[in-house]
């Protein structure tokens, strides 16, 4: 189901001498906007929850439009980068670039602009995101048609259910289906959940035994592999559809137990030296705990359904995005991937940090809940504001050995 497929780290096609690059591929301004995005919308969603600001919404409840940003927003963002830089890698074509590329992430720009200052007028959020999802689509799926990888196609298809997630929610959200924004956020977490899934599947044990100082050969097994996914699909119909103790208590728990026994087989200790392996590594086992999390908030009481999204979305999601994106951005502006800015260790252990105290640290001591609220934003802000600070001219400026991209 699921194939090693090499993402090479640089993959240059000619020299340029352009002061700003900005828009020379695809990770570049997605990367940096859904950084600084972060920053601003969570900043914001702090203001609603814990000073009690007034923010105008009509059929969606304020948590459900911070899911959804942070989601389809945020994370979003990040996997559209990478995928428009990953497939120019996997098929050889170069995806889009300079105003075809501006003209994609402004769509996406603009749709989360109307959502931060005014989303009363947010049907014209629902155009730039559906139009900014589309013109994705057709940016990844050409290049893919045109070389015949259709071992691509679950890649694909999955941008083009989180595209039908994102609909789900604005129907929702524009008073057109009642539940639609709790069914978006559900499909928008599973989903990019699979996609980080299936990527760290591809290039984690490649990662990992060239990163390593000793000889290291991974094992892979591909009946674990379906299994997950299998699992993951079964996790997720049953949020959306079936509401059944037994089993979300049977695929949580499943899925713990199989995603662990995966990591267990990735392990060595060389990752402990190397922190654009032991971050991600690290998001992996956050993400398996959160499936832990869901199996036992059917059992019990004390621990809701609340913290098993936050491991996933806050541990799992976040930190595997902003690994991923300081690795990407190193290997495809001609810098070292083995010398990250030291700084950005301490943005992965922030994001650690904030995920325990949003997570395990409520159902410990619950009665001090909104201080452990406040102190996961507050690693939060700082890790991206680090992320933003170190990594702001390496998105910027031209690749250092002069060549495109």
């Amino acid at each position: 189901m699921q194939q090693n497929i090499p993402i090479p780290e640089l993959s240059p096609a000619k020299k340029q001498s352009k002061k700003i690059a900005l828009f020379d591929l695809g990770f570049r301004p997605f990367f940096l906007g859904a950084s600084i995005f972060s920053i601003v919308s969570l900043s914001l969603w702090m203001a609603i929850y814990a000073l009690g600001f007034e923010f105008n919404l009509e059929n969606i409840r304020p948590s459900q439009w911070h899911a959804h940003e942070m989601l389809y927003g945020y994370a979003f963002a990040v996997i559209a980068g990478f995928l428009l830089t990953a497939v120019k890698n996997w098929t050889g074509i170069q995806t889009l670039h300079g105003k075809p590329l501006l003209a994609l992430f402004m769509l996406w720009v603009s749709a989360r602009l109307i959502m931060l200052i005014n989303p009363t007028l947010m049907i014209w959020a629902a155009l730039f995101d559906a139009a900014f999802m589309l013109g994705l689509s057709a940016a990844i799926a050409i290049p893919i048609v045109k070389v015949k990888q259709w071992r691509q196609l679950g890649v694909l298809t999955k941008v083009a259910m989180l595209g039908v997630g994102n609909i789900a929610f604005y129907a929702g959200a524009l008073g057109c289906w009642a539940n639609g924004a709790q069914v978006s956020i559900i499909i928008g977490l599973y989903l990019t959940v699979s996609m980080i899934l299936v990527i760290s599947r591809r290039v984690l044990p490649m990662f990992i035994e060239r990163g390593v100082q000793e000889q290291v050969k991974l094992k892979q097994f591909k009946w674990l592999d379906i299994s997950i996914m299998l699992l993951l699909v079964g996790l997720l119909l049953n949020e959306v559809a079936l509401q059944s103790t037994s089993i979300g208590i049977l695929a949580g728990s499943l899925l713990f137990l199989t995603n662990g026994f995966r990591l267990f087989n990735w392990h060595t200790k060389g990752i402990w030296k190397v922190p654009l392996l032991w971050s991600l590594y690290c998001g992996l086992w956050l993400i398996n705990l959160g499936f832990l999390f869901t199996s036992l908030s059917y059992l019990t009481s004390s621990i809701g359904m609340i913290f098993a999204i936050h491991l996933l979305a806050v541990g799992g999601i976040g930190l595997i995005t902003v690994a991923m994106m300081a690795r990407v951005a190193l290997g495809h502006t001609g810098r070292n991937i083995h010398q990250p800015p030291r700084m950005v260790s301490y943005a992965f252990g922030l994001l650690i940090v904030g995920a325990i105290l949003r997570s395990i640290f409520p159902v410990l001591a619950s009665e001090h809940y909104l201080l452990w609220v406040v102190c996961s934003y507050l690693c939060w802000l700082l890790a991206f504001a680090i992320f933003v600070g170190k990594y702001c001219a390496i998105l910027i400026k031209p690749r250092i050995d002069g060549m495109l991209g």
